[in-house]
């Protein structure tokens, strides 16, 4: 027997989940400010300017901010919601015509 899908409601796992995802994210994001803060400001007073090279973490930063945007991605657009859309677009097309 199939387990029928509220789509009103979600239950306390799944709302836990998203809320842990959503904490790492969040942790995640301010850990990359400051240490993107501190990285550019150190060496805007010592030398006067920024210097966007591998060797002053610029590149480590762009990749870990590629990172980021593919997990905010996946927890702000395709999350449970766009998926339970996406199933229920997919059932009325599926549903036969009277």
């Amino acid at each position: 027997m199939e387990k029928y899908f509220n789509t009103n409601t979600m239950d306390y796992n799944q709302a836990y989940e998203r809320v842990r995802k959503l904490k790492n994210f969040y942790k995640s994001l301010s850990w990359y400010g400051i240490i993107a803060g501190i990285l550019f400001f150190n060496e805007y007073f010592e030398h006067g300017t920024i210097d966007f090279s591998f060797y002053h973490g610029s590149i480590l930063l762009l990749i870990w901010g590629i990172i980021l945007v593919i997990k905010g991605v996946k927890l702000f657009v395709f999350d449970s919601s766009w998926e339970q859309r996406i199933l229920d677009k997919e059932l009325r097309k599926s549903k036969p015509k009277l």
